[in-house]
Formats: C-alpha cells, sequence, structure tokens
C-alpha cells in the first residue's frame, strides 16, 4: 500500500494558495487540509506545522507573488502574509529573498502512515484490501455470483496474474498512473491521457539539515508547466531539495535506465505530448541538463540559499507523476471524475486525474467521491 505516489510525494500538507479560485482544486485542498490535520490528531498520526515561504528572488517575482496573495485570500487560506527581507531571515536564516508569502498553517506528515491508517479503517468497515492485482478486462456477468442475486447491473472483472473474478454492481477507480487505461478498458474516454514525469530529489547531507527549518518554495512562473525546486523538510528531519521534472520512460519508473517500451511509446506516439515538449523546449532541455548534472542543480538552489554547495547535498528518492495531458498539449490542471455510457460505464465513475494536492485533498475528495456514487448511483 501507498507503494507509489502516495509512498514518493513531497509530504506537505498543501495550504491551497495557487488553485484557481472556485476549482475543484481550491475548495477541496482547504477542506482536505483541515480534514488532514484533524485525522492526524484523531489518529495520533504525527505531523508537523512548519509553515512554507514562497520567496521571490527577482523583482519581476513580486507582482506574482502579490497575485499569489490575493488568489489565497479567495481560496480562504489562513494567516497568509507578505513579509520583507528581515522577516524572511527571522523565519529560514539562510534564505535570501527580497519578499515572501508566509503561509504559516502548511506542514508535512508521512503521508504512507496516513494511508495505512486509510487501510486499516477501511478493513474496520468490513471492506477488503486485494494487492498485485491487475485488471485486464471488464464484462457484465452472464450470470449472478450466488443465487441470491438477480443478474441485472452484476459484471465482473476478469484480474491478472490470479485470473479470478470480482463481482461488483458499481466501481470506482482511483488508479493514478495507470487511470487512462482503466478507463479505456471499461469502454469509457480515453482522454486526458496520462504521461509519466519523473522528478529526482537532491538530499541535504544530515550536518547541514539545520539551514532549512520549513518549506521554501518559487515563486511559480506561468510560462513554465511545473513549480520549480523547493526545499522540504521531511518528517524524519532530512531536507529534501527539488524535484526537477523529466519525461519517465516508464510509468513505474523511478530510475534513468528503467524503461518499459510500451510505456515508452504510449507517451511517445501521442501528440498532445509533442505539443507540450515544443511550446516548452528549452524548459525541458534545461530540466533534463539539471537532472544530469548536480553543479547545475545547485545553482538553483544557491538563489535562495547562497550557502549551499554541491558538497553539501547527496542525490535522493524519485517519484513519477502521473499527469493528464489532452490532446492540444495543456497539462489537465484540475481533478477530473467522469465515467461512461452503456451497461459497463454507466456504473463506473473513474477519478481520472488527482494531481497534488491530492495527498492534502483525499479526506475531501473522498467525500466528494461518496456523495457522486450515491447520487450518479442513486444508491
Amino acid at each position: 500500500l501507498a507503494h507509489h505516489q502516495s509512498g514518493h510525494n513531497s509530504g506537505v500538507i498543501h495550504s491551497g494558495i495557487y488553485y484557481t479560485p472556485g476549482s475543484l482544486k481550491a475548495k477541496l485542498c482547504v477542506q482536505g487540509a483541515a480534514l488532514c490535520y484533524e485525522y492526524c490528531d484523531q489518529k495520533g498520526i504525527p505531523y508537523r506545522q512548519c509553515g512554507k515561504l514562497i520567496v521571490a528572488i527577482e523583482h519581476d517575482e513580486i507582482p506574482r507573488l502579490k497575485a499569489l496573495y490575493e488568489r489565497g485570500l479567495q481560496n480562504n487560506v489562513r494567516g497568509l502574509k507578505l513579509i520583507g527581507p528581515k522577516e524572511i531571515q527571522a523565519k529560514e536564516p539562510f534564505c535570501r529573498g527580497l519578499m515572501a508569502l508566509d503561509s504559516p498553517y502548511t506542514g508535512i506528515v508521512d503521508y504512507k502512515q496516513v494511508a495505512q491508517s486509510y487501510a486499516e479503517d477501511f478493513q474496520e468497515a468490513g471492506g477488503a484490501i486485494l494487492t498485485d492485482f491487475e485488471v485486464t478486462n471488464m464484462e457484465m456477468a452472464k450470470e449472478s455470483p450466488s443465487e441470491s442475486d438477480d443478474e441485472l447491473g452484476v459484471f465482473w472483472l476478469v484480474l491478472f496474474p490470479q485470473g479470478e473474478e470480482i463481482y461488483c454492481r458499481h466501481l470506482v477507480t482511483c488508479a493514478g498512473l495507470y487511470s487512462d487505461r482503466l478507463s479505456e478498458i471499461s469502454g469509457c474516454s480515453p482522454e486526458p491521457r496520462i504521461v509519466p514525469f519523473r522528478g529526482d530529489y537532491l538530499v541535504l547531507k544530515p550536518e547541514k539539515s539545520y539551514m532549512v527549518k520549513g518549506n521554501i518554495y518559487p515563486v511559480p512562473n506561468p510560462r513554465f508547466p511545473f513549480l520549480g525546486v523547493h526545499f522540504t523538510p521531511r518528517m524524519d528531519g532530512s531536507i529534501w531539495l527539488g524535484p526537477n521534472a523529466v519525461l519517465a520512460f516508464k510509468r513505474e519508473g523511478y530510475k534513468w535506465f528503467q524503461f518499459s517500451a510500451g510505456d515508452f511509446l504510449d507517451a511517445a506516439m501521442y501528440s498532445g505530448l509533442w505539443k507540450l515538449v515544443l511550446r516548452n523546449l528549452s524548459y525541458g532541455l534545461s530540466e533534463m541538463y539539471r537532472a544530469c548534472f548536480l553543479s547545475a542543480q545547485v545553482k538553483e538552489l544557491q538563489k535562495f540559499i547562497p550557502e549551499v554547495t554541491i558538497n553539501d547535498v547527496i542525490r535522493g528518492p524519485s517519484g513519477v507523476r502521473a499527469q493528464a495531458l489532452d490532446s492540444d498539449g495543456n497539462l489537465v490542471d484540475d481533478f477530473v471524475f467522469d465515467g461512461g455510457s452503456g451497461d459497463i460505464g454507466s456504473r463506473i465513475l473513474h477519478v481520472r486525474n488527482a494531481p497534488s494536492p491530492a495527498a492534502t485533498s483525499s479526506l475531501a475528495i473522498a467525500k466528494m467521491i461518496a456523495d457522486e456514487v450515491q447520487q450518479r448511483f442513486e444508491l
């Protein structure tokens, strides 16, 4: 459980600053953060409300930072304020910046531990968890799984490698890196497509961890598709630096050399990816360069903490992001829920896109899914 995206993410409990006011991301993140803290308190799961600074290091970033502040206020994010250089250094003594947006309610947690707790709750409620099951087909059942059931509305899934059949009346899929493929198997739309992007982190050496107290983020540049490098404290006391963003050659490819011909061809033959690449060619080449050379990544980090040197960092873990793309090469930014028509499609709710801050928002997303299922399937 939580072996892939949930176990490889940054561990940040986001506050909801970045997202378009009125979007599902904005609404569910703010709700989800409050629910996450409440849940962790109830379950005794440790977390740290260490805060976050979004730091402007160039004068042309200040208008964007102020716009972020206004957006955060519209999203009802608590405790936001703009601070100057002296206040930045009071919070982060080694950080340099012209202005920063201070988000004191941003926190960190181990989402693998949270997911394990969710699993325990699910099992205590009577649910069963099956791992290492690959869904390869969905069909309407030819007969009821038991004499007490009527035949209407029961369909079965053929699961690999055991070849067993799972009977159910309705299905919710939340398949992350495979959400598009499960949708296609069910006869629903293949769009948006999933293209895997790997993010490689560096880690500050333990003796240098004192340089960072909370989360330090850059001001996002709307011309580029990803957020940029940041400093992320972890629950184990380590400090992650990064990540970059490069195309992964396998949907679960956490290393450069991991390759799947099927996954690579699936991405390479998709017109949406090429449109994204051509629009962001210089950015993509820069990301690949920084992925290869530590000195290039450290140079980016030094813009915020000049004291960091190449001798202070080591290569760290990686994660793979399930990036949803449309056919025009646009990153699908918001959460996407859909189903289909016909005997099978009408009985399915697909969670097609749940990007960051999905971990933060998970309990709010769960409530939304439960409400949608109840309404859609008239349960």
